[in-house]
């Protein structure tokens, strides 16, 4: 039973725990999250956490993916109802402009040190569990520094990363060819381009 405190919201979708994991799913539609990590974040106990989880997986609102051991829930935004809750939860413009400002400049100083070896570069994101890459990294690696680059990124991003790097003249290739690999990578969602020659769309 909602309490007569409730807010609209929680009136709406008859649980605090049940808007409250609707807004971090829908508000972060990019990313997941594992049980133990949720009741962290939403500061609610862990039986109704599962069990609402339960409640919205049935409905297929959201998804599940079994990654190192672990099950991470996340937004299905394939769900009829998804762009909507999307809408409902919107993050404030300001905020969101200003979270994409960060990430753009992130990644600007993150391929400074390599931006002369660089043709382009794609960033998706990538959930864990997923298939596909996290980074399309095209340009000369004769010298392997775009791999070590990459290693470092990692180590930045603090986590592994599942990238591959191509010569400009074989990834311009698979592009007019229509490449399963490429045409893959456009359907992911995609977080960043590095594009200076103009070579990625």
């Amino acid at each position: 039973m909602v309490k007569e405190n409730a807010s609209p919201l929680e009136r709406l979708f008859g649980s605090k725990t049940r808007t409250k994991l609707l807004r971090l799913f829908f508000e972060n539609p990019n990313k997941s999250y594992y049980v133990r990590e949720i009741t962290r974040v939403i500061d609610e106990q862990i039986n109704s956490v599962r069990r609402e989880l339960l409640n919205l997986d049935s409905i297929g609102i959201i998804r599940n993916e079994t990654y190192d051991n672990k099950v991470y829930y996340s937004a299905n935004m394939k769900h009829p109802y998804a762009r909507a809750l999307s809408e409902l939860f919107k993050v404030k413009i300001g905020e969101a402009v200003r979270d994409k400002d960060v990430r753009k400049s992130t990644w600007d100083e993150y391929v400074k040190p390599v931006r002369k070896y660089v043709s382009g570069l794609i960033v998706t994101n990538r959930v864990p569990g997923q298939d596909g890459i996290d980074m399309l990294i095209v340009g000369d690696d004769k010298t392997k520094k775009l791999t070590r680059w990459a290693e470092v990124v990692e180590k930045k991003q603090g986590k592994p990363l599942n990238y591959v790097i191509m010569s400009l003249e074989d990834y311009l290739y698979r592009k007019s060819v229509r490449d399963k690999f490429i045409t893959e990578v456009f359907e992911m969602d995609i977080s960043e381009i590095y594009d200076p020659e103009k070579i990625i769309k």
